[in-house]
């Protein structure tokens, strides 16, 4: 870390043990304070609220409010609280819904110390993070979300996309691999990551996560076949 000021960390976790090696570890690597520390859902919120943190460490099993529910808490937080997801197993609908809630990252508490300062410091720039084991899965769970808002008539934005390039997007939340997607429309695989680098400009978003993610939350897809443009 080469920023002036320390990435400030509030630690939430009903495990004293945990909160403790956490705290451990963070405050042993320069660029990491640890600005408090929660035992439960309720106490996370009001904490975060307090204290307006960088970073909440939140783990998902958490007595009186549930990870889930301290970020249902929270999404309407006047100052936003970037929060990682600490979860002992991947559960995909689970992910979903908190990415969807708000979460900016989810780190599996078995992972190495180096991911987990790693997942700290992108969060922190702004970006998710979820364990690269856990992407490809990810994506493919989105899908369902998206055929969910399609189906409902959610509005949506093109974002300036054409035809093509939404055709592209939906392949990409369906999980489909750039070989698949030149496949699917008769296409060069360098035509296709042409088209992935324009719509990744277009929507803000540096991989295909971020960009499932983009279309998620701000409703690309729509429901009737989009004409072409």
């Amino acid at each position: 870390m080469s920023d002036a000021r320390p990435i400030r960390v509030l630690i939430a976790d009903d495990h004293p043990i945990l909160r403790a090696g956490l705290r451990k570890l963070l405050e042993a690597e320069p660029g990491y304070t640890v600005v408090g520390e929660a035992s439960d859902g309720e106490e996370a919120v009001a904490l975060a609220r307090t204290l307006v943190p960088d970073i909440l460490l939140l783990d998902l099993a958490m007595p009186r409010l549930t990870g889930l529910e301290v970020l249902r808490e929270m999404s309407d937080a006047p100052t936003p609280v970037r929060t990682i997801v600490l979860t002992a197993a991947i559960d995909k609908a689970g992910i979903v819904t908190a990415l969807q809630l708000g979460a900016n990252g989810i780190v599996l508490k078995d992972s190495a110390t180096e991911l987990l300062f790693k997942s700290i410091d992108t969060v922190t720039q702004g970006k998710h993070w979820v364990g690269r084991e856990a992407i490809a899965d990810l994506v493919h769970a989105l899908r369902g979300y998206v055929s969910t808002q399609k189906a409902s008539g959610a509005a949506s934005r093109k974002f300036g996309l054409t035809y093509r390039e939404l055709e592209i997007v939906e392949s990409v939340v369906a999980g489909c691999s750039n070989k698949e997607i030149a496949a699917k429309f008769s296409l060069s695989e360098h035509t296709v990551k042409q088209h992935l680098t324009k719509i990744f400009d277009k929507v803000g978003a540096s991989n295909r996560l971020e960009l499932a993610l983009f279309v998620v939350h701000h409703r690309v897809l729509e429901t009737e076949q989009i004409p072409p443009s």
